[in-house]
């Protein structure tokens, strides 16, 4: 028997995504945009067929560790997808890490990376976990200024030759802490003009990488994250063989099962200082902005997957006497989830625009200001949002979206790291805060959004409008009533970050339904921003603390 149902089958990844198409028509200049235009469409296409085909071929294969030769020996042999063998070529050929580093398009280059990025993102396996962290490293080390690491290491990162191309890791995750590194063990002693790296690390996502950024203390140094330095190390030596590295196992993972993830012991392993001996957790901070900013754009390459699959499928699925598509309620549904991705792509490429301009040299105090803060509330409003899309994409699709088979699942099990990677929720809620308590930051972000909101004037856009000058005026109120009480400013934290997120999304939103309704390109965008409204913009609950204290 079987299950006579057409599968869903995702639009074109470029030509079918208004919401792309309208922010890189409104936001680039026409030379930027007519240029990149040929590759966007090159790699929409590519993304749902060639890529995706391949994809669900390779559906079943995972990473898999070979410790040992049939002779013995000690290999730690990780054997990656034939997605991710295809997936290195392509990254390189395509500069998916490359085009954030070449000046031919100025403060537009990150714009135009993550273009690139959000198209193929879903059908690469999260292959862009290794490609954050080589663009992530690429950055630090270019930040920090170590001449002789940056000749040797950032030509290769940022490379399109697929046979030159480097990929690095990030490793920071150890037994004794997550996202407390300052608990970190292990331990750096000197060997010469170099250092050897001993201890474990508990969680390396980019195992398979040529070089990794890693934070050990040197002995000697103090505790606590003070007395921790960033090293950087080469993965294999010239032999190829490890570079005092054991692989002790692959994490068996929840999601990301293509990503071989490892515990590690490093034992000798030989590495080099980056910046000293110490502030190793101030000098990684360039790298987790850009690694930041690839989880929002893998939250909205997620989510618009997974809704292009949704809005295929109600066109194919017959019930109850009509196609899906034609059910008030089920469009209603996923009208609301569209509307969440909208918000979520304006924010993403906010961030990038921002760090575009700043490593243009074009960026001002402001921006400056901008980008720290909305890095972090970009980062957890729009992860929050891709896990509860994809909740709802899959059971848009009823049974079939829980049967591994469809491949749908792996559209949840994949989106539920993206709070997790890069700090939690409640760890970049708190980093928001830090970020504000700096003078002039709140006005930063309140003035960016009072500008959007000042050019939504059409009549469609005052609900959504009003809701987002409502939500920031109650952030303002309650983050200057609660900072007299530590406890209670850290207890609402997660509420607060997520109002102003949200807030910021929509007024993002509103600006865009404004240009789009005045160049005549429809009232799609108002629909979003009025749902999105809808949908709930100020989640700051005044008595947070108390109920807590009550039910835990």
């Amino acid at each position: 028997m079987g299950f006579f149902q057409d599968p869903p089958r995702p639009g074109h990844a470029y030509e079918d995504d208004t919401a792309l198409r309208e922010y890189l028509d409104r936001a680039l200049p026409p030379d930027v945009r007519r240029e990149i235009e040929p590759e966007l469409m090159t790699l929409g296409e590519l993304a749902v067929t060639v890529l995706l085909e391949r994809q669900i071929a390779d559906r079943k294969n995972e990473p898999e560790l070979v410790q040992w030769s049939p002779w013995g020996r000690r290999i730690d042999d990780i054997k990656i997808t034939e997605v991710w063998r295809e997936a290195q070529k392509l990254a390189a050929r395509h500069g998916l890490v490359a085009a954030g580093y070449e000046t031919r398009f100025g403060p537009w280059r990150r714009v135009h990376q993550h273009a690139l990025n959000y198209l193929v993102d879903a059908s690469l396996d999260v292959y862009s976990c290794p490609l954050a962290m080589t663009d992530g490293a690429a950055r630090t080390l270019l930040d920090l200024k170590n001449e002789a690491l940056i000749a040797r290491a950032v030509p290769r990162l940022t490379s399109r030759d697929p046979d030159v191309m480097w990929t690095s890791g990030q490793w920071m995750t150890e037994r004794t802490g997550g996202s407390d590194v300052g608990l970190s063990e292990t331990v750096a002693r000197r060997d010469g003009e170099a250092w050897r790296l001993y201890g474990t690390k508990w969680f390396t996502s980019a195992t398979t990488a040529d070089m990794a950024l890693t934070l050990a203390r040197p002995e000697g140094s103090g505790a606590g994250g003070k007395g921790l330095a960033l090293f950087y190390l080469e993965t294999r030596d010239h032999t190829g063989a490890w570079n005092g590295i054991a692989v002790n196992r692959l994490k068996d993972k929840l999601g990301t099962r293509k990503v071989p993830t490892a515990e590690l012991t490093l034992d000798g392993a030989r590495a080099i200082a980056v910046a000293g001996t110490s502030d190793g957790i101030k000098n990684i901070s360039p790298m987790l902005t850009v690694t930041r900013l690839w989880n929002a754009v893998g939250s909205i390459a997620g989510m618009a997957r997974g809704l292009s699959l949704a809005r295929d499928y109600a066109r194919r699925r017959f019930q109850f006497g009509a196609l899906l598509s034609e059910k008030p309620l089920h469009i209603d549904t996923l009208a609301g989830l569209e509307a969440e991705r909208n918000g979520a792509l304006l924010i993403t490429f906010r961030v990038a625009e921002l760090l575009g301009r700043r490593e243009a040299g074009e960026g001002g105090d402001e921006d400056e200001r901008l980008l720290r803060v909305l890095t972090p509330l970009a980062k957890l409003t729009t992860a929050k949002q891709a896990v509860a899309v994809a909740s709802e994409v899959l059971e848009s699709f009823g049974g079939a979206g829980y049967v591994e088979d469809t491949g749908l699942p792996r559209i949840l099990r994949d989106a539920q790291v993206l709070p997790i990677w890069e700090g939690t929720t409640n760890v970049l809620s708190l980093d928001a805060l830090r970020a504000l308590s700096r003078e002039g930051t709140l006005d930063a972000l309140e003035a960016e959004a009072h500008r959007r909101l000042e050019r939504a004037r059409p009549a469609e856009l005052a609900a959504p409008v009003a809701a987002a000058r409502s939500a920031l005026a109650r952030a303002r109120v309650w983050l200057e009533a609660a900072l007299s009480r530590p406890s209670r400013v850290e207890a609402g934290a997660r509420r607060f970050a997520l109002t102003l997120g949200r807030a910021t999304e929509l007024a993002l939103l509103c600006d865009h339904a404004a240009w789009c309704l005045a160049e005549g390109r429809g009232a799609r965008a108002a629909a979003a921003a009025r749902r999105l409204a809808r949908n709930g913009v100020d989640v700051i609950a005044d008595d947070a603390e108390e109920d807590a204290r009550l039910l835990v």
